[in-house]
C-alpha cells in the first residue's frame, strides 16, 4: 500500500457503491449480459458474462451521489498518474483532470466487480484493483513524506485532508513510527498537530526539502488569511522517502508563535480546506497584490506588534496611497472599502491616526498604550483586503474601486442635497399658493349680481 489516503477513500467509494448497485439490481435494474465461447474443454461452449462496466457507467449519476464519491475522486485527482493506468486496461484518457479522474474510477470499479452479478464487494478482487492501480500510479517512483509540527491551530476531526497529498493529523492519530519530538512537545498535554505532506517522488525531481518549504509557506498564507492567528510551524520537520528513516531538517523561520489557537470545529472544515486550495491557486507571484501579501507576511512574523506596524502601512498604502503619505488618502480609501457609510468617518479618523503612530514607533517615543490593538485592527482591514481580492470579491485596483466608492458617496450626497432642497421649494409653493388662495376668498365674499350700498 503505497498511498493510505488513496487506499482508503477507493475502499469506502467501492463499500458504498456495492451497496447501490446490489440495491437497483434488487429493485428489478437490467443487468446486461453476453454471451462468450467457453475457454476450457470441462466448460460449456458459451457462457453468459455480465457487463458490469456499461451498468456501472449507466449509473454515474447515482453513485456520484454518495458521500464516498468525491473523496474518492479527489484522490484520484491528487495522486497523478492516470494516463498510463487507462491505457493499460485499455481507456481512453481524457485531457481534462477531472474527466481523467472520473474515467479512472469507473474503471477501477469495473475491476473490482468484473463477472459479479450480484454486486457483493469481494476483497479479494478490490485488492488486486488497487495493486493494478498503484502499480500503474507509482511504476518507478517512491513516496515521499513530509511532517512538521504545527502551532496555533486545532482541529475537531484527527484528520483533515486539504487537497494534494497535504493533510492535518493529530499527532496521537499518525498511523506511521513519527519520531516523538515530532508528535510530543516537552510537557505538553497533547500531541501537536501535524502537517502531512505526501507526493510519489521520480529520479530527477526537485529536493523534498525544497519542495516541502513551498508548500508548508502556502499552507501558512492561507492560514494568515483565513483568520486571524499565531500560526507557526516548529523549527525542525522530518522527511523519508520509500519507506526508510527519518531525517529531520531546519524550516527556518516559519511564523512567530503565542499561546493562542484557532479551533476549526467540523463543520468548518470544508470551508477551511476550499479556501486553501483557492489562496493556493490564486495567489498571484508579482505585482501590488503579490508585494502586498509579502508585506502583510512579514507583519506577521514579527516578534512585537509595534514593529509590525511599518510593515501593514506599507502594503496599504501600496494598494491604496501610490501618491505617497503625504496625500492623507490611505485613511479615507480604507474605511470605503472596509466600513458602512454611517461608519466611514469614524475609521478614517482612527486609520489616519494608527499611521501617525508610525514615527513615534520608529524614533523610540512613548506612544498610544493601545498600540498592540491598534496595529492589530490594521492588520484586520489589510487581511480583509487581501482575502477578499484573491477570493474574487473585489477588484486587484483597490484604489480605483475605493475612489469610486467615494465619488458616489459624494454624487449620492448631492443628490440628496438637490431632492431636500426641491421638496422644500415645493413645499413653500403649496403655502404661497394656499395662502394666496385663502386671501383671494375673503377679499371677494359677496353674492354674484347684487351691489351693497352703504346705508345712510
Amino acid at each position: 500500500m503505497r498511498n493510505r489516503q488513496l487506499h482508503a477513500a477507493l475502499s469506502a467509494f467501492a463499500e458504498e457503491a456495492a451497496w447501490q448497485l446490489s440495491s437497483d439490481t434488487t429493485e428489478g435494474a437490467d443487468l446486461p449480459f453476453e454471451v462468450v465461447a467457453g475457454g476450457r474443454r470441462d466448460s460449456p461452449l458459451y457462457c453468459y458474462r455480465p457487463l458490469t462496466a456499461d451498468f456501472i457507467s449507466e449509473r454515474v449519476s447515482l453513485l456520484g451521489r454518495l458521500p464516498t464519491y468525491l473523496p474518492a475522486l479527489g484522490a484520484l485527482c491528487d495522486a497523478g498518474g492516470l494516463d498510463a493506468y487507462l491505457e493499460a486496461r485499455g481507456e481512453a484518457a481524457p485531457r481534462d483532470p477531472r474527466e481523467r479522474a472520473e474515467s479512472a474510477l469507473r474503471t477501477f470499479l469495473g475491476r473490482v466487480f468484473e463477472d459479479s452479478s450480484d454486486f457483493v464487494l469481494d476483497h479479494g478482487k478490490l485488492r488486486r484493483a488497487l495493486q493494478e492501480l498503484e502499480a500503474a500510479l507509482y511504476n518507478g517512483r517512491s513516496e515521499t513524506v513530509v511532517i512538521a509540527p504545527l502551532l496555533g491551530l486545532e482541529t475537531s476531526s484527527p484528520e483533515l485532508a486539504l487537497g494534494d497529498g497535504l493533510t492535518l493529523v493529530n499527532g496521537d492519530a499518525f498511523p506511521e513510527d513519527a519520531p516523538a519530538e515530532a508528535v510530543w512537545a516537552a510537557g505538553a498535554a497533547r500531541a501537536h498537530l501535524l502537517a502531512v505532506l505526501r507526493w510519489e517522488s521520480a529520479p530527477g525531481d526537485a529536493a523534498p526539502v525544497a519542495h516541502a518549504r513551498v508548500r508548508l509557506r502556502r499552507l501558512l498564507t492561507a492560514l494568515r488569511l483565513y483568520e486571524a492567528g499565531s500560526f507557526a510551524f516548529g523549527p525542525l520537520a522530518w522527511t523519508r522517502s520509500g519507506g526508510g528513516t527519518w531525517q529531520p531538517f531546519a524550516l527556518g523561520t516559519l511564523g512567530q508563535r503565542t499561546d493562542a489557537s484557532l479551533c476549526v470545529p467540523a463543520d468548518h472544515e470544508d470551508e477551511l480546506r476550499a479556501f486553501c486550495s483557492l489562496v493556493a491557486r490564486r495567489t498571484p507571484r508579482s505585482g501590488e497584490i503579490a508585494w502586498a501579501l509579502r508585506r502583510f507576511e512579514m507583519g506577521c512574523e514579527r516578534a512585537i506588534p509595534a514593529e509590525a506596524l511599518s510593515d501593514h502601512l506599507l502594503a496599504l498604502r501600496g494598494l491604496l496611497e501610490p501618491e505617497g503619505p503625504a496625500s492623507g488618502r490611505l485613511g479615507g480609501r480604507v474605511a470605503a472599502l472596509c466600513a458602512t457609510e454611517e461608519e466611514r468617518p469614524a475609521l478614517a479618523e482612527r486609520v489616519a491616526h494608527i499611521a501617525a503612530l508610525e514615527r513615534p514607533v520608529i524614533a523610540g517615543l512613548p506612544v498610544d498604550p493601545a498600540i498592540d490593538a491598534l496595529v492589530s485592527d490594521l492588520a484586520g482591514h489589510l487581511r480583509a483586503l487581501l482575502r477578499d481580492v484573491l477570493c474574487g470579491h473585489l477588484d486587484t485596483d483597490l484604489r480605483a474601486l475605493a475612489d469610486e466608492i467615494l465619488a458616489e458617496a459624494v454624487r449620492d450626497a448631492v443628490r440628496k442635497a438637490d431632492a431636500e432642497r426641491a421638496a422644500e421649494l415645493e413645499a413653500r409653493a403649496q403655502l404661497r399658493a394656499r395662502a394666496e388662495a385663502d386671501g383671494a376668498a375673503e377679499d371677494g365674499d359677496y353674492e354674484p349680481g347684487f351691489v351693497r350700498f352703504a346705508e345712510p
